[in-house]
C-alpha cells in the first residue's frame, strides 16, 4: 500500500467494506497506471490469522454471506480467495427448500449440473480480513481510515471531497477523477450528490446469530418457509483440518414479522433454542448452543439513479433487498465487475474514466440486473408470505412440479451461481 501523501487521485473509493474494498483491488488489478484512494471512517482492520479454526458458537461473526461463482471468481483475481481458504470458508453441496403450509420440497443438488459445490458461506469478518491483507501490499493504493467526507463538490472536472477526521487533524481535502460510493445502505455520499431512493419496510425483522446442532449439517443450506417468515440455516466450518460437511455449526437467519422478532429476543437462549430446532421440523436435532442474537429492521431500498458527473454508486449505496436468498454482497460484487470492466473500456479508448457516456453505461448494465434480482425477491416474499389458500395450493404445486424438472431446476441453479 502506498504511503505517500499525494491528495489528487484518478478514483477514490468511499467505504472500505465487502464491495469498497473489493472494488479498489479490482481496479488495482485491472488497471495498474490508475492511482486509487480508499477512504473509510472506521480504523483500520486487523488481520485474524489467529481465528482460523472456531470452537464454539461465540468464534463466529454473525453476519455471513453466501458466495456465488461469479464473486468467487472476483475474490480469487484480487487474490483474496487463498487467503479465505487458508482461514475458514464453507462450501455448501446441496439446498433445500420446504414449505411449512404444505409437503412440498424442492432439493438442489450441485451433483446434478456437475459442480463440487453451489457456493460457499463465508463470514463477513474473514472476508474483511482477507481484503485488507491484499489491500496491504497493493502499490498504486492509498488507504485513509477515520475520516469521514463531509462535503463533496463537482470542481473543473474532478471531485473534491472534503475529509472530517477522527482525531484532532484539520480538515483535509482530496480531488478525484471519479468517486465510486460503496459506503452502504445509508450512504451519506448519496444523500450530499442529491441522489433521491425508492425504500419500503418489508414488515419483516431478522434475526441473526450462530447455533451448533446435534446432527451434522451436511454441507446442506436449508431454508423452511413459516407463516411468519422465512427461515434459513446456512452450513458452517470450523476450519482446520477434517470434512466441513461432518460438521455441527450453522449461521441463523431467521425473517419475522416484528411481534414474532419481538417473542423470539424476549426468550432465553434455552427456550429459543427450542423454538429455533422445532421450527426447521427438528431436521438437525436439537440446538446444543446458541450465540448472542442481533435484530435487525429488513427494508428495501433503491437509488432512483446510480450516477452523476463523476459519481457512481455501487453495493448497498445503490440497492437492498430482502436477504431471502442471500444475494446482497453478490449483486454489489456484481456492480465492482461492471465499474471495473467499464473503467478499463475508457482507458484502452483513451476516454476518460469520469466520461457520462461510460458511467451510463455501467447503470444501464446494473440497474436492469438489480430490479430484476430485486422483482423476484418480492415476489418470492409476497408469494411464501400469503396465507391465501388458493396461492398455498399454487405454491406447493409449482415447487413440487419444478423438483421434478431436472433441466428447468438445474438451469436455475446454474443461472444463480452466475454460470
Amino acid at each position: 500500500m502506498s504511503d505517500h501523501s499525494q491528495q489528487e487521485f484518478d478514483i477514490a473509493v468511499v467505504g472500505a467494506g465487502l464491495v469498497g474494498s473489493t472494488a479498489a483491488l479490482a481496479l488495482a488489478n485491472a488497471v495498474p497506471n490508475l492511482n486509487i484512494v480508499l477512504l473509510d471512517a472506521a480504523k483500520a482492520c486487523m488481520a485474524l490469522a489467529d481465528h482460523s479454526t472456531a470452537t464454539s458458537v461465540d468464534d463466529f461473526d454473525p453476519r455471513v454471506v453466501a458466495l456465488t461463482r461469479d464473486s468467487q471468481t472476483l475474490l480469487q483475481e484480487v487474490g483474496a480467495w487463498p487467503l479465505l481458504e487458508a482461514k475458514r470458508l464453507c462450501p455448501y453441496t446441496d439446498m433445500q427448500v420446504w414449505d411449512a403450509e404444505g409437503t412440498a420440497r424442492i432439493a438442489f443438488d450441485s451433483s446434478d449440473i456437475q459442480e463440487h459445490n453451489l457456493g460457499h458461506i463465508v463470514e463477513n469478518k474473514l472476508l474483511v480480513s482477507a481484503l485488507s491483507e491484499r489491500l496491504t501490499g497493493a502499490e498504486n493504493i492509498t488507504l485513509l481510515n477515520e475520516c469521514r467526507v463531509s462535503e463533496i463538490q463537482w470542481l473543473d472536472g474532478q471531485q473534491e471531497l472534503n475529509l472530517q477526521h477522527d482525531s484532532d487533524k484539520p480538515v483535509t481535502h482530496v480531488r478525484a477523477t471519479l468517486v465510486l460510493a460503496c459506503d452502504g445502505a445509508l450512504s451519506p455520499l448519496r444523500q450530499m450528490m442529491q441522489i433521491a431512493t425508492r425504500e419500503w419496510d418489508y414488515g419483516h425483522d431478522a434475526i441473526v446469530t450462530t447455533v451448533e446442532t446435534d446432527k451434522a449439517h451436511q454441507g446442506i443450506a436449508r431454508q423452511r418457509f413459516i407463516s411468519t417468515g422465512p427461515l434459513a440455516y446456512l452450513p458452517l466450518s470450523r476450519g482446520g483440518e477434517g470434512d466441513s460437511a461432518d460438521e455441527h455449526f450453522c449461521s441463523i437467519v431467521w425473517s419475522c414479522i416484528p411481534e414474532r422478532a419481538e417473542e423470539l429476543m424476549a426468550l432465553d437462549d434455552r427456550e429459543f433454542s427450542k423454538e429455533l430446532a422445532a421450527a426447521l421440523e427438528f431436521e438437525l436435532g436439537d440446538v446444543k448452543a446458541v450465540a448472542k442474537r442481533f435484530r435487525i429492521p429488513l427494508r428495501q431500498r433503491h437509488a432512483r439513479e446510480y450516477i452523476k458527473p463523476g459519481f457512481a454508486l455501487a453495493g448497498d449505496a445503490a440497492h437492498t433487498i430482502h436477504p431471502l436468498a442471500g444475494q446482497g454482497v453478490n449483486l454489489g460484487l456484481k456492480d465492482v465487475a461492471a465499474f471495473v470492466e467499464q473503467v478499463q473500456y475508457a482507458v484502452t479508448r483513451d476516454v476518460p474514466v469520469s466520461h457520462y457516456s461510460i458511467l451510463r453505461r455501467y447503470q444501464r448494465q446494473r440497474m436492469a440486473d438489480n430490479l430484476t434480482m430485486m422483482a423476484t425477491m418480492e415476489g418470492f416474499k409476497r408469494l411464501f408470505g400469503s396465507k391465501n389458500i388458493s396461492l398455498r395450493w399454487l405454491r406447493n404445486e409449482g415447487m413440487r412440479s419444478l423438483d421434478k424438472v431436472g433441466v428447468l431446476k438445474n438451469k436455475i441453479v446454474r443461472q444463480a451461481m452466475g454460470l
